[in-house]
C-alpha cells in the first residue's frame, strides 16, 4: 500500500491569505499546505473484474481518495492521476469536501460514475451545498456519482477492508479510517477508549495537530504527542496543520523520534 500526503493544511490551507508570518512567507516547500486529503494505491489482485465492471483501462493498482478538499484538483494534477475507484468522506465541512465537482475530469476519462463512501449525514451535507449534482433534471456535465452509506462499522470496496474509527470534531461525529497498518485521524479533539482500540497496532498512525494554543474542535500539538505515545503506534505523523504551529523545521526538530510532522506529497510505503 502507498499512501500519498495531497494536503496537510487546515481549513484556510497555509499560507494564510493576507498573512506575513514566518511560516506563511516561508521558502521551504513543507510551509506550503494544500487543505488535508490521504490517496490510498493498493496492489489490485484482481484487474479482470475492474475491466469487466466497464471501465475502459486496467489498472494494477485500486486508487481510493480521503477527502475532497478545495485544493482536489491541484492536488490531482501534482500527483498525475488518471483514475479514481472511490471516494471515502469524514464529514462534510467544506476544507474536506469542495472539490467534489472536479471529479467529472474522471466520470470523463474512465466513463462510469464514481462511488462516494459516507455517512447519511454526510451526505446530505453534501447535497446541501452541490445541489445541482442530484436535482432531477441535471445540467449537462455534471459529475456522476452514486452514494454508498456507511455506518461505524467495517465496509469493503473492491475487497479492501476499511474500519471507521469515530471521533469528536467538537459536537460532530466525524470519521478517521483504518485501512490495513494505517489509520487516519483529522478534525478531532476527542477519541473514545473504544475507538482507541481500533488503533491499537497500526504502523502508521495520522493525526490531526492544529496549533499549540487550545481549540475548540481540533487537538492541540501537544495533545496530539500525548495521545500519539499513549497508542504506541510504530510512527504517528501529524497533519491539519496551521501557520500557528510554526516553521515545519524547527517543529520537526523538537518532536519525539517517532513522531513526524507531515507535508504535501509526502509518499509512505507500508
Amino acid at each position: 500500500m502507498k499512501v500519498t500526503f495531497l494536503g496537510t493544511g487546515t481549513s484556510q490551507g497555509v499560507p494564510l491569505i493576507g498573512c506575513k508570518c514566518r511560516v506563511c512567507s516561508s521558502l521551504n516547500p513543507k510551509d506550503k499546505r494544500l487543505r488535508s486529503s490521504v490517496m490510498i494505491e493498493i496492489q489490485n489482485n484482481n484487474p479482470k473484474q475492474l475491466s469487466e465492471a466497464g471501465n475502459t483501462t486496467v489498472s494494477d493498482s485500486l486508487v481510493f481518495v480521503i477527502d475532497t478538499g478545495p485544493d482536489f484538483r491541484q492536488q490531482m494534477l501534482r500527483e498525475k492521476v488518471t483514475r479514481i475507484d472511490a471516494i471515502i468522506y469524514t464529514h462534510d465541512h467544506r476544507d474536506h469536501v469542495a472539490g467534489l465537482d472536479d471529479i467529472r475530469a474522471f466520470n470523463f476519462s474512465m466513463k462510469k460514475s464514481i462511488d462516494l463512501y459516507a455517512t447519511e449525514s454526510t451526505q446530505q451535507g453534501i447535497k446541501n451545498q452541490f445541489g445541482y449534482i442530484f436535482n432531477e433534471k441535471k445540467y449537462p456535465g455534471t459529475p456522476e456519482v452514486n452514494f454508498r452509506t456507511i455506518e461505524n462499522k467495517t465496509f469493503s470496496i473492491e475487497n479492501i477492508a476499511f474500519t471507521p474509527i469515530l471521533v469528536k470534531h467538537m459536537y460532530m461525529d466525524v470519521f478517521g479510517f483504518r485501512i490495513g497498518n494505517f489509520s487516519y485521524i483529522t478534525d478531532a479533539n476527542y477519541i473514545s477508549e473504544e475507538e482507541k482500540k481500533k488503533i491499537h497496532g497500526s504502523e502508521i498512525l495520522v493525526l490531526n495537530a492544529l496549533r499549540r494554543e487550545t481549540h475548540p474542535s481540533h487537538f492541540t500539538f501537544d495533545e496530539a504527542i500525548k495521545l500519539a505515545q499513549e497508542l504506541k503506534c510504530k510512527t504517528t505523523y501529524l497533519t491539519h496543520i496551521s501557520h500557528q504551529l510554526g516553521l515545519h523545521k524547527e517543529v520537526e526538530e523538537s518532536l519525539p523520534e517517532n513522531i513526524r510532522l507531515a507535508h504535501d506529497g509526502l509518499k509512505l510505503i507500508l
